[in-house]
């Protein structure tokens, strides 16, 4: 018989596979970890692409139009006598000449029917106040055209130009059926249709808008009701304590019969508009809180004011060529959704336009001038120059005075400084300056360069020297680590062959380091470009229409331009605000992609 012998397991042995089943478990924790974090960076990459995305696209979206403008073509008599120019054709005085009678003479014979004297005032505001500036331009360009009758590309008010643009109202335009027929009798249009409810769809929007203006009055009613019941409050307690409150007690009981009056009114109105909101096929009166509605027939445009499902009567405002019927097809109806109250363009303005764009009269063009003009009270002749001239001559200072500094600090402290307690202090402002807030150095100017020294205000000289200031910091840390770079075999090989250190560093070292030196300095003055608040401070926000000649005069700089446009309550400068945003991101995206560039071409690995 064979004895068997079974092998037991040592205690090492036995815990061997927990260990690799431990070790396994920590590899893939440690795996999972990675892929969590490495799920957490992309996740934040993504969503900072998309934020800026999403502002790109907004920013363009709002600014693009702004370099367009609606302009309109005038045939413009340039008659001697309504220039007032006399005999004198020279040069200033065609200059001073008074254009604008011609170009209100050409709008007129536009619109002859036109005759009121508010009624032109409005028609000469379709046009932009610098319409006769166009015309002046080419009198200067050609002055024989002087007598003759010239077509002239003036631009639209910036309402005008608004409305084209589609950012005024929405504009709905159908077709009802059946035959129509306009009446004009004492200035008023009526148009009757065949078609019972060729109307019906205004007739119950008009009648929905007066439940919601009676629900809103019931809410002010509400609130006037509380009102007068905390006032009886008031005078019950007056009544209970008269003692030296008699002048109280008259005040608040003034109080209150005006409010019940007040109430009373309101309590009628509320009334009467559920009563007309409640007459299904009666007539309704359309207001100026109403969408306008109106309809186009026999060359005319009339604006209904009142309605009923198969008749409305309205005023018109393009002349209606004669009273024949109109077939299906031939008419319609044309409603602006906007209220005229919420529009800064009238309908008899929309008219006007429109009737010139039938006549092709109207297009829209790329505005150079907004690249060539200053800035204006009127959006739609403001533009950048003024702005970007006053920037170049506020960077061209700072350059001057920040890049030479910062280069010549940065390598003393580097390269020829002592390491003790001053240089270390030195360094430490330095870096704290760094990160002080860029209002505390317009603090500065402002005490410094125009209260104590008197230069001038508003002026690329001082937005230079404050900006210099700023950026000096950034240039000397940034020209600090590109010296650092520099592999110190560079500076032993040059000591060795017999330069001297200032030789060393002249010839060997700052020639390496530049490209960096550079890269720093661009940064810094893309930062120093985009700054708005140091300037604010030292009256660079006045409003400067002239194109500034040089560092002393009066000037504005892109931030603040768009700061001052942003503010403007007309809604044509909020495109110009975002074309403007988009010209000062394509100044700093060009000069981050130069710094970029130079690093790449002359970096060195060593």
């Amino acid at each position: 018989m064979t004895d068997v012998t079974r092998s037991v397991p040592t205690p090492a042995a036995r815990r061997e596979p927990k260990r690799r089943a431990t070790s396994n478990d920590n590899i893939r924790r440690r795996y999972a970890k990675e892929k969590r974090f490495q799920a957490y960076g992309i996740t934040a990459v993504s969503l900072a692409i998309a934020v800026l995305a999403i502002l790109l696209i907004d920013i363009v979206s709002t600014g693009y139009s702004a370099f367009f403008q609606h302009r309109v073509a005038l045939r413009v008599t340039l008659d001697p006598e309504r220039l007032r120019l006399g005999g004198d054709h020279g040069e200033e005085a065609l200059a001073r000449a008074s254009y604008r009678n011609v170009v209100r003479d050409a709008v007129r014979e536009e619109f002859p029917d036109v005759t009121d004297r508010r009624e032109r005032r409005e028609l000469y505001g379709i046009l932009s106040n610098g319409a006769d500036l166009a015309v002046r331009n080419a009198v200067l360009e050609d002055p024989s055209i002087i007598g003759t009758t010239q077509t002239v590309w003036v631009k639209t008010s910036d309402d005008v130009d608004t409305f084209l643009k589609g950012r005024t109202t929405d504009i709905v335009r159908r077709e009802p059926p059946g035959w129509a027929r306009p009446i004009e009798t004492e200035g008023k249009v009526t148009v009757s249709v065949e078609s019972r409810d060729a109307f019906a769809d205004i007739l119950d929007g008009a009648k929905k808008r007066l439940n919601g203006l009676a629900d809103k009055a019931e809410d002010e009613l509400a609130l006037l009701l509380d009102l007068i019941e905390t006032h009886r409050k008031a005078l019950e307690g007056y009544r209970t304590d008269p003692a030296g409150r008699k002048d109280d007690f008259a005040r608040v009981r003034a109080l209150l019969e005006t409010d019940k009056a007040e109430a009373a009114k309101l309590s009628q109105r509320i009334d009467d508009l559920r009563r007309r909101a409640q007459t299904p096929d009666g007539p309704e009166r359309l207001n100026d809180e109403l969408p306008s509605y109106l309809v186009k027939i026999n060359g005319g445009l009339v604006k209904i004011e009142d309605v009923s499902n198969s008749e409305i009567k309205g005023t018109a405002l393009l002349p209606i060529d004669g009273e024949r019927r109109a077939r299906p097809g031939e008419w319609q109806i044309v409603s602006y959704v906007t209220p005229e109250a919420d529009r800064r363009i009238g309908d008899r303005e929309i008219a006007w336009i429109g009737r010139l764009q039938e006549k092709d009269r109207v297009e829209k063009a790329f505005d150079i001038s907004f690249f060539r003009t200053g800035d204006s009270r009127e959006p739609e002749i403001a533009g950048i120059r003024g702005a970007v001239v006053g920037s170049f001559f506020a960077l061209v200072v700072t350059l001057l005075l920040s890049f030479p500094v910062g280069v010549l600090a940065a390598t003393y402290l580097e390269e020829f400084a002592p390491k003790n307690r001053i240089t270390d202090i030195i360094e430490v402002n330095i870096n704290n300056l760094a990160a002080v807030p860029s209002i505390v150095f317009g603090l500065l100017g402002l005490a410094v360069f125009l209260n104590f020294f008197g230069l001038p205000r508003s002026a690329p000289l001082v937005g230079g020297m404050v900006l210099a200031l700023m950026t000096l910091p950034t240039i000397i840390i940034a020209a600090r680590s590109a010296l650092k770079s520099v592999p110190p075999s560079i500076r032993q090989a040059a000591l060795g062959l017999g330069a001297s250190p200032i030789q060393t560093v002249v010839h060997h070292v700052l020639p390496l380091a530049m490209p960096g030196i550079l890269t720093g300095t661009i940064i810094g003055l893309a930062q120093a470009l985009g700054e708005t608040a140091p300037l604010l401070m030292i009256g660079m926000i006045a409003f400067i229409v002239d194109i500034p000649g040089g560092v002393t005069d009066p000037a504005t700089v892109l931030p603040v331009q768009i700061y001052l446009w942003s503010d403007s309550p007309e809604r044509a400068f909020v495109a110009k605000t975002g074309a403007a945003i988009m010209v000062l991101l394509a100044f700093l995206i060009t000069m981050n992609a130069t710094a970029v560039l130079l690093r790449k071409r002359f970096e060195r690995r060593w």
